[in-house]
């Protein structure tokens, strides 16, 4: 039987700034396709420029793989349609009139004729629970809402991979639970950045740590994220909301 390519392999992946410093040194990670992994780290370890690795918004060195095809220059444009990149400000993505026209930009760009958007954009509010959204303001949603918003206008090109970066910073309570709710049921191979470490407990399969630029530690949530001494050692914390009888609650 052959086995189905990793959604995402890295092999001695490194990135370096104009300025000269190390933003990743030799990174090597194999994420298995429908799995979720979480991305954790002090401010600076090079946790967000590992995500803009993943489809090219940054080019690092080494080897990076999506579904079994090599991320290169030639091929940019295939690499971004398989992986999707939700941004921690939804401003940054938003710019569009009403939230139609923002999650039919992606789709409109892909070539996809009047048919095909309308029913992708209707699909992807659908999953993040905002169908009849269409004709709102994106400028007067509430910010959760423009999250929901920005998470459909990635969904709505049917990623292979979808990456987020800080996904539940500067949420209340309720709209936190609701998107994280969301993330699990969605069924794409999905790396998250974050710092909230009780999102990375109920949210992950699997945890990274990176530290100054290094990948120090991966494994299982429940070993990752009930190590203290290991967490402090690179400035994290234990998650709060975990106990013996309900790991993974919301």
């Amino acid at each position: 039987m052959i086995s189905a390519a990793p959604a995402i392999e890295l092999i001695d992946v490194s990135f370096t700034y104009p300025d000269g410093r190390a933003a990743l040194r030799g990174i090597n990670l194999t994420v298995a396709s429908g799995e979720t992994l979480v991305i954790v780290g002090p401010n600076g370890a090079g946790k967000s420029t590992l995500l803009m690795a993943l489809n090219g918004l940054n080019r690092a060195k080494g080897t990076l793989r999506i579904a079994g095809t090599t991320v290169a220059d030639h091929n940019l444009p295939e690499i971004r349609r398989a992986v999707g990149v939700v941004f921690q400000d939804p401003d940054d993505q938003l710019f569009m009139p009403t939230v139609f026209d923002d999650v039919a930009f992606g789709p409109l760009n892909m070539g996809l004729d009047e048919h095909e958007i309308k029913h992708a954009v209707e699909d992807a509010l659908g999953l993040v629970g905002l169908s009849g959204f269409e004709e709102r303001l994106s400028h007067h949603l509430s910010f959760g809402e423009k999250k929901l918003v920005s998470m459909a206008s990635v969904l709505a090109m049917y990623p292979k991979v979808l990456v987020m970066d800080e996904p539940t910073a500067n949420l209340d309570p309720r709209a936190k639970r609701n998107l994280m709710s969301i993330l699990k049921e969605l069924p794409q191979t999905k790396v998250i950045s974050t710092h909230d470490m009780n999102a990375a407990y109920a949210l992950a399969d699997r945890v990274a740590v990176i530290y100054q630029a290094e990948l120090v530690a991966v494994g299982p949530a429940d070993e990752i994220l009930t190590d203290e001494p290991r967490l402090l050692e690179y400035g994290l914390e234990l998650p709060t909301n975990f106990s013996a009888t309900d790991k993974r609650s919301i």
